[in-house]
């Protein structure tokens, strides 16, 4: 199992927690300056997916971070956006963020383990998560606890890094992933270990079929999933 810190004994989900609340401060200038802007545009195109799911929803944001998705599902206009996170550092920066911009009556974030999830069964016409799946302990029983709070008819929508398939873009993406993010990511947040963390976690992370199968293993229908940006990244969604 990828670990964010090789010599640190504690469970991955604890070391994930630690690692976020270390960088939570420069995280979304990061995520916006490596990607060069297009993780915005990737949220967009998530959350479009969401489209018609039904009037005014209640949505899930899971592994919510500083809520830039939750923000970017306001488009939806829901009845309420509840986001989950197990970094509490991360939730801070998005708290004042949503604060700042008069959201706080939509969305709500809160600590929230997202292999436990404390809500009850068929709760939510929507659930979505940006980059973070891939961070989960258990990728089983995460994915099961989002069908379980998930309304039937209700659609799951997953946005995650994936791997590029055809040359060139396979080769600058590997070089770009693994020699210059890990170096720029060490000297902007300050972590020796998040973003070496980051291509690993990626390459760890099973291909876009096989995660299609671990939707329908716990019993998400309609699976799909759309490269974008050439496969740098992909949007899976899934019916409960």
């Amino acid at each position: 199992m990828i670990t964010p810190y090789k010599d640190n004994k504690s469970g991955k989900k604890e070391q994930v927690a630690q690692m976020f609340n270390n960088i939570a401060r420069r995280y979304d200038f990061l995520n916006h300056f490596l990607s060069l802007g297009i993780d915005k545009i990737w949220r967009k195109k998530a959350i479009r997916c969401l489209n018609g799911i039904s009037p005014n929803p209640v949505i899930l944001d899971v592994a919510s971070g500083t809520g830039d998705l939750a923000i970017a599902a306001l488009k939806l206009n829901p009845k309420k956006i509840i986001g989950i996170d197990i970094s509490e550092q991360m939730l801070n920066v998005g708290i004042k963020k949503i604060r700042t911009r008069g959201y706080q009556d939509v969305i709500e974030l809160k600590t929230g383990d997202s292999e436990n999830l404390e809500f009850s069964n068929d709760l939510f016409d929507g659930i979505t998560v940006a980059f973070g799946v891939r961070n989960f302990e258990n990728l089983n029983k995460g994915v099961s606890e989002m069908y379980r709070v998930l309304k039937p008819g209700g659609k799951t929508v997953i946005l995650e890094f994936s791997k590029p398939r055809v040359f060139p873009v396979k080769q600058i993406y590997n070089f770009y992933f693994k020699v210059i993010l890990p170096v720029l990511g060490k000297i902007i947040s300050k972590d020796t270990s998040a973003y070496t963390y980051l291509p690993e976690s990626v390459n760890q992370f099973p291909k876009r079929e096989l995660f299609i199968k671990e939707l329908e293993k716990v019993g998400f229908k309609d699976c799909t999933f759309k490269s974008l940006s050439f496969g740098i990244a992909c949007i899976y969604s899934a019916i409960k």
